[in-house]
């Protein structure tokens, strides 16, 4: 009996645990095996090299789903068929990931889409060099769909070729482009260029060329000479001790009127030169008559000693005597 219960307990133990496991299975991702996908194949005539399974699909930069099969035409449509009339294009495979309403009007408008110019493209993922598949419209008169003779097992969406494969498709058909003729004429004319520009490469005066450089060069010299000269020069100037001191006094001057700001005492000597000078202003409104009559007289002095200056230098004696001397009477002469 007991054993018996035993066993009970072991298998409600083990269905618990197992359903446990499955529901966190179920919502780490086992729920997308319900998700409802649409999945679309497309056909490259070049290299998909960098594109690997599991690469992201985006329709202008916003992520749809990813890549699930890369394949050959070869071996997925064209078994039966001839090695010389096998397309050989790349299959490529992808499932975007919508809701259950979005996957039916997808599947509904694709046809109308790819007609409006839809189209696949691989494009590079940074400069890691690997590539993804880019949705995107283009002109559907220059990227028509190929044309292949087996019915897609998937919705087909057209392909565009890549930016690296249209810049070289575009070199190889300008070389394809370029006939025999012209390119003997390109050559020729080439040849013709070179021979021209030997000529203007002989034709040069080199020896002019020689001496103006070197002409050039002393001049240069000598003005490097002038200018090691003179910081040679003002080396000495700033080496003198009078030079030194002068900076140090002014520094020590300019620190001192900084401290005076600093302090206050700047603006109250300001403020006392202001009061001294209200107070002369005052003083002269006040006696303005006298300091009239004042200069008046100090002018009438200046011209008396002016006339005296003048009288001493005529007759210096006479300054100190008396009045000037008598005329001299010379014999033959009447008075």
């Amino acid at each position: 009996m007991e054993e018996g219960k035993r066993y009970v307990r072991l298998g409600v133990f083990v269905v618990v645990t197992v359903s446990i496991v499955a529901v966190v299975l179920f919502l780490l991702g086992g729920r997308n095996l319900f998700q409802p996908t649409l999945t679309f194949e497309t056909y490259f005539k070049e290299s998909v090299a960098g594109l690997d399974i599991g690469a992201p699909v985006r329709f202008r930069g916003v992520p749809l789903g990813q890549v699930t099969e890369i394949l050959t035409s070869s071996t997925t449509y064209e078994g039966d068929v001839p090695i010389e009339k096998r397309k050989v294009f790349i299959v490529v495979r992808a499932k975007v990931n919508y809701s259950a309403a979005e996957t039916e009007q997808l599947k509904r408008e694709a046809p109308l889409l790819v007609k409006k110019g839809l189209r696949v493209q691989t494009q590079l993922a940074g400069i890691t060099g690997q590539q993804y598949l880019a949705l995107d419209y283009f002109d559907p008169a220059k990227y028509p769909p190929l044309e292949v003779p087996w019915t897609p097992k998937y919705t087909y969406v057209p392909s565009a070729p890549s930016l690296s494969g249209e810049i070289i498709a575009n070199v190889q058909a300008f070389l394809a482009s370029l006939d025999e003729a012209d390119v003997k004429a390109l050559g020729q004319n080439l040849n013709a260029l070179v021979l021209d520009v030997k000529k203007k490469v002989g034709e040069l005066p080199v020896a002019e060329l020689s001496a103006k450089t070197d002409a050039v060069l002393v001049s240069a010299n000598s003005a490097l000479r002038k200018i090691d000269s003179a910081s040679a020069r003002l080396d000495g100037i700033l080496a003198n001790p009078g030079i030194k001191q002068t900076v140090d006094n002014a520094a020590a001057f300019s620190g001192g009127l900084r401290k005076l700001a600093d302090n206050g005492e700047l603006d109250r000597m300001v403020k006392s030169i202001d009061d001294a000078a209200e107070r002369l202003n005052a003083l002269i409104g006040d006696n303005q008559y006298d300091v009239r009559v004042i200069v008046q007289d100090l002018r009438v002095t200046v011209d008396n000693l002016r006339v005296l200056s003048e009288s001493v230098k005529r007759y210096p004696a006479g300054a100190l005597v008396g009045g000037p001397p008598e005329k001299v009477q010379f014999p033959g002469k009447s008075q």
